[in-house]
């Protein structure tokens, strides 16, 4: 029977995780406002030229990847010191920032700035994730991310549409409104959220060398298969990279379709995106194992993206939606991997970890799919417009081959706190 101290500690855990989830979805709301906005803000300030608009937007997810990936192991470390409670609340403020920035810049300088600021203050989703870990038990870690890619996918369900109705009466509109949805939450999570991380399971003190991606990078090097684990959430992430590149303006260049448009279809994937998380990940994780579940979610990637860059229309291209929404089934399986490979006191290095990967792919991602579509479509002779997502399925390939060939055997380390 479970003690009388587990049976108390249950629904904390269960109030804990709601309050987390809720917070994921007012986010990830905020983002997808202004997902298919800000690419047409850079296109009025380049004077309509759409190549244009891509070079700045590879800038723009340059600079503020490149500040991801240096604050990324800060803001684990702080973390797991000192609590997820508040780098979260700084994380959201610092968003929140960055939405008011691009709601009233007068130039692209003053955008690039705001970029920066949410660079710098990145963690939201990373310092969510080490939440989770917190509280929840290692075995159900892959069904809890699960849910969390479900917190996305339903924030997206709103947020693009949206953006696009909003951005249809006002460009600076959307901004206004995501800053004032994430502020919000930034407040609320000030009132109603609890500390996950006790004291007695944070690490002693701030360690500066760990402060750091090359500090960081010593983490993913200290446990058996977490190298390979790391490549692949690297790899994933570089290749995801390929749609705040250039979704929109690929899209819109290709088929003609509007913003409101691009924010139904964007609302429509999130839909298909919440069932996979919501009803697939648990099922899929108890018959193959997580494993399996990645690389199932690898697979489908990799296929979506070559039916994408291939399609020749708008029907074509819709019609790879439900295999699409199956790369959902990645995500959970590969953290579910990762955070049982490391102790309770160093899941906020290890999502700092993966934070700063991400940074750098967000530092590369721009320049390979930003400037291979602006190339695509100076040189229309060539008929690639496409050439940036069947460039992402070779990416994808690479997670594939080397999920195929990794051995993990997780050992269950963690204990939920």
């Amino acid at each position: 029977m479970p003690k009388p101290k587990d049976r108390a500690a249950a629904p904390r855990r269960n109030a804990a995780f709601g309050f987390i989830f809720v917070s994921a979805v007012i986010s990830a709301m905020s983002i997808g406002i202004m997902v298919p906005i800000l690419p047409n803000l850079l296109r009025q300030f380049t004077g309509g030229d759409t190549a244009s608009a891509a070079e700045w937007n590879v800038v723009f997810a340059t600079c503020g990847g490149a500040m991801s990936f240096l604050a990324g192991p800060i803001l684990g470390m702080m973390a797991d010191r000192w609590g997820r409670r508040p780098v979260l609340l700084v994380c959201l403020a610092g968003l929140g920032l960055d939405f008011l920035f691009m709601a009233f810049a007068p130039s692209l300088a003053w955008l690039l700035v705001g970029r920066l600021i949410s660079g710098a203050t990145s963690g939201v989703f990373s310092t969510a994730n080490a939440y989770v870990a917190d509280v929840t038990a290692p075995e159900k870690r892959a069904q809890a991310f699960g849910w969390m890619g479900a917190a996305f996918n339903v924030g997206f369900l709103a947020g693009p549409a949206l953006g696009g109705l909003l951005g249809s009466v006002n460009l600076r509109l959307p901004f206004m409104a995501a800053a004032a949805l994430t502020l919000a939450n930034a407040v609320y999570g000030w009132l109603v959220l609890p500390e996950s991380l006790p004291p007695e399971r944070r690490v002693a003190r701030f360690v500066p060398s760990k402060a750091n991606p090359l500090g960081s990078l010593r983490l993913l090097r200290s446990r058996v298969g977490l190298p390979g684990l790391a490549g692949i959430y690297f790899l994933n992430q570089l290749a995801q990279m390929v749609w705040p590149s250039i979704f929109v303006l690929y899209i819109g260049y290709r088929y003609g379709w509007s913003p409101a448009t691009v924010g139904f279809v964007m609302m429509a994937g999130g839909v298909m995106g919440v069932g996979v998380q919501s009803f697939l990940v648990r099922p899929v994780i108890r018959r193959f194992g997580e494993q399996g579940a990645m690389l199932a979610g690898a697979v489908a990637s990799l296929i979506a993206f070559c039916w994408y860059g291939l399609a020749p229309n708008g029907w074509t291209y819709l019609a790879c939606m439900p295999i699409s929404c199956l790369a959902g089934l990645m995500n959970p399986g590969l953290q579910g991997l990762m955070t049982r490979l490391v102790g309770v006191d160093e899941q906020g290095q290890l999502q700092g970890a993966n934070q700063s990967m991400a940074g750098l792919s967000s530092v590369i991602g721009p320049s390979l799919f930003g400037l291979s579509f602006a190339w695509a479509i100076r040189h229309p002779s060539f008929g690639l417009p496409g050439l940036p997502l069947l460039i992402a399925a070779a990416i994808m390939a690479g997670c594939v081959i080397v999920g195929v060939r990794l051995r993990v055997r997780p050992q269950g380390r963690a204990r939920a706190a």
